[in-house]
């Protein structure tokens, strides 16, 4: 029987699907290169042509889910006749499917044993995603709704402020607790964006 070859993009991508049910399944500490090799069926040969180490293919999920996302905001923020308000609401609400389509995984990343992959996300949504809200900022100050002197910094603190109290589920918040503090978090953009209060109160 003829061998049947796939497209090097093809096997790459199976690896990588395969890798990340494990991860969500069963933790990224918990996974091994074995098990991911088993999942796919491919020689472990294989497996080390495509990815140099099980870190290796963590990096790989980490930018493929960030770039998605960024993609999505782009497509947000480079919109001519929506205004930056409206641009925040969107980008802040999550209202793309591309983040509902990832909430399963997302909630995963709160499990002790996804601590890594969920560090290695919020490190590269706050490298990556800032500059798209940093331009929405600037047309915002363009628009005169926004007062802020360096949007790219501030965006940093914000977002690395909100991953760290509201989504890492280090804190196990309750309901009240949670909304207490998302109160807070609107109240601390509108004075560093120099936005008027209340115009963040999507959030």
């Amino acid at each position: 029987m003829k061998r049947i070859s796939k497209d090097p993009q093809e096997r790459r991508t199976e690896i990588l699907l395969a890798a990340e049910e494990l991860f969500r399944n069963q933790g990224y500490v918990n996974t091994t290169v074995d098990a991911i090799i088993q999942q796919v069926g491919v020689a472990k040969g294989t497996f080390y042509y495509y990815f140099k180490s099980k870190e290796d293919i963590l990096d790989a999920i980490v930018h493929k889910m960030v770039d998605q996302i960024c993609e999505e905001y782009k497509k947000i923020a480079n919109e001519p006749k929506v205004s930056s308000m409206d641009k925040m609401r969107q980008m802040l609400r999550g209202e793309n499917q591309l983040l509902v389509s990832e909430s399963e995984l997302m909630e995963n990343l709160h499990r002790p044993e996804n601590r890594e992959l969920h560090e290695r996300i919020n490190i590269e949504i706050i490298l990556k995603i800032s500059p798209i809200f940093a331009q929405v900022i600037e047309q915002g100050k363009n628009e005169s709704v926004f007062d802020v002197e360096n949007p790219l910094e501030t965006v940093q603190f914000l977002l690395a402020g909100s991953q760290f109290l509201l989504e890492s589920g280090l804190f196990k918040w309750n309901h009240d607790e949670q909304l207490k503090r998302i109160q807070s978090m609107q109240t601390i953009i509108e004075r560093s964006f120099g936005a008027k209060p209340g115009s963040f109160s999507f959030i």
